[in-house]
């Protein structure tokens, strides 16, 4: 038997909230998954490299797709989530015009780095894999930085993905279709603490 949550926040509270935390708190990053509000570290450098690393590989192997930074998506559509991925892989410019909050059809794949903070177990490890499934995005890359591996989820079936493919920094790694793409993780042992 699964266990009902209820939330104690709608989620235009939580987009309102979110709004004003732009304004009030410089770096503050809020998101709003399984009807939990969480708060998203900020980003440090080696974080940022991570990002471009990956930003140029994509670019590199699939430049009709573009890695969108810090994009909102509507995710877990029962709960009308709202999560913040460090990346959104999806056909560049499909997000003009689009709300804060975006549709995440379009998406290929989700992208987190972890950040060296107490939430990332629950965050990054449990709750964002369902809610990315839960939408039906393809894949689910977490580059994790805590235990040097990266994490291919993939095969969304009833808001949980099949399968989950875990590589160490320094090995090559596929990401399966729809992307059919392979990355050499070396780089990744340089922004380790």
């Amino acid at each position: 038997m699964t266990a009902v949550h209820e939330s104690l926040m709608t989620t235009e509270e939580f987009e309102e909230l979110a709004r004003a935390a732009d304004h009030i708190a410089e770096g503050v990053r809020l998101e709003f998954i399984n009807g939990r509000l969480g708060v998203k570290a900020v980003p440090d450098g080696d974080h940022g490299c991570i990002i471009e690393w990956l930003i140029r590989a994509c670019l590199l192997l699939r430049p009709d797709l573009w890695l969108f930074q810090e994009q909102g998506l509507k995710v877990e559509a029962y709960r009308s989530g709202r999560a913040r991925p460090d990346g959104a892989l999806a056909p560049s410019g499909v997000f003009a015009g689009q709300p804060e909050w975006a549709d995440p059809s379009p998406v290929v794949m989700v992208v987190e780095v972890t950040s060296h903070d107490q939430d990332t177990e629950l965050r990054d490890r449990q709750e964002k894999p369902k809610a990315y499934a839960s939408t039906g995005i393809p894949i689910y890359l977490l580059i994790d930085r805590d235990l040097c591996v990266v994490v291919v989820h993939s095969e969304p079936v009833d808001g949980c993905y099949k399968r989950a493919e875990t590589v160490s920094f320094g090995a090559m790694v596929s990401l399966p279709k729809p992307l059919d793409i392979k990355l050499d993780t070396e780089p990744l042992k340089d922004w380790v603490r």
